[in-house]
């Protein structure tokens, strides 16, 4: 397959890049598109087949549902069956934007893009690209992260274009994705409103809007064996570069001397090293190649440049990453939640 590959302008001359993307969506086919949040891999969400194509071209397991984007609040009432409060104060206070939500859905959502459940998830993108895709197409697009599963997520058209070049109709290149971790994922389904998956909004502002709200096990400790997920990344291994991945945690002085003589080690061990870091501890260690996160007072920093830096790894023949544990306020609950997952739950602690 040869794929498209069209990159905004924010001119007049956009205007035929969606009436393509659109026509292609419209007959069933996948479009790369970015959001505020990453890029996302789209397909008609009420078109089984199509929905089908996105696992196929993901390599993605069938029981991991897909995320339904739409334009417009009346579209919540077209596919579920039961907009709650919980459901409306959600949309005034954070959509459109990085949220999702869980719902009952109604018939017309088809079981493909729900792996079997009687709930689907629903968001109202902010960035002005793929709003416009939504309302251009006609459609509910459904996408995940346009990468290749378990993987990590992309941030940047390239990344798109080095795994899906190929596997898709179209890509859309406009690299303005700013927050760089994918959505708050929220249960809100029955009583308890759970985050299902952290993001850039947080459990903290989630509370203040319901008021009460809480973190699903599931996060920290996984998903059961036969167990369908209610959401996506809950289950399979996420965000993984080919490189084995560790964390170290504990009291700073401690974490960057253990990091120093692991990463020694493994560099004489023939392993090309990199050390993952906060600007303020970067300059301390000695062996590998050290990767400045951003500051520990600036979570989004971090979140932004995560899934880049996990790319880079590949890139650069990298094996063996040691990673600092970062601070948890806000964005970087989601930091660390994508984090553990590509370390495959590899974490050390240090006294």
């Amino acid at each position: 397959m040869k794929t498209i590959i069209s990159t905004i302008r924010h001119d007049e001359k956009d205007d035929e890049i969606y009436k393509k993307a659109a026509k292609i969506l419209q007959n069933g086919g996948l479009v790369a598109f970015p959001t505020e949040t990453v890029y996302g891999l789209g397909a008609d969400a009420l078109n089984s087949d199509a929905s089908a194509k996105i696992y196929a071209a993901k390599g993605r397991p069938s029981d991991n549902p897909l995320i339904v984007h739409i334009a417009d609040e009346e579209d919540l009432y077209k596919l579920s069956c039961d907009v709650n409060d919980y459901a409306k104060k959600l949309v005034k206070a954070f959509c459109p934007g990085p949220i999702t939500m869980i719902l009952k859905k109604t018939d017309m959502v088809p079981d493909t893009i729900t792996g079997g459940l009687d709930t689907v998830a629903i968001r109202m993108p902010s960035h002005p690209v793929a709003r416009r895709l939504i309302k251009d197409s006609g459609i509910y697009i459904a996408a995940p992260s346009a990468n290749t599963s378990g993987k990590p997520s992309p941030t940047r058209a390239s990344h798109v274009i080095h795994d899906m070049d190929g596997r898709i109709d179209m890509i859309i290149a406009d690299d303005t994705v700013d927050i760089g971790v994918e959505s708050t994922i929220v249960d809100i389904s029955g009583d308890m409103p759970t985050i299902l998956r952290p993001g850039f909004i947080t459990l903290e502002q989630v509370k203040e809007v319901l008021g009460k709200a809480q973190m699903d096990p599931a996060i920290t400790e996984g998903v059961a064996a036969g167990v369908t997920p209610k959401a996506p990344g809950m289950k399979y291994k996420h965000y993984a570069p080919n490189a084995k991945i560790t964390i170290v945690k504990g009291q700073q002085d401690k974490v960057i001397e253990a990091v120093n003589r692991m990463a020694v080690e493994s560099s004489r061990s023939g392993h090309n090293v990199a050390v993952m870091a906060s600007s303020e501890t970067a300059p301390l260690y000695t062996a590998g190649q050290v990767i400045d996160m951003g500051s520990r007072n600036d979570e989004a920093e971090t979140a932004r440049k995560l899934f880049a830096v996990l790319r880079q790894f590949d890139e650069s023949g990298v094996d063996v990453v040691y990673s600092e544990s970062f601070p948890t306020d806000d964005v970087g609950q989601a930091v660390m939640n994508r984090l553990i997952k590509a370390a495959g739950h590899t974490v050390i602690e240090v006294s």
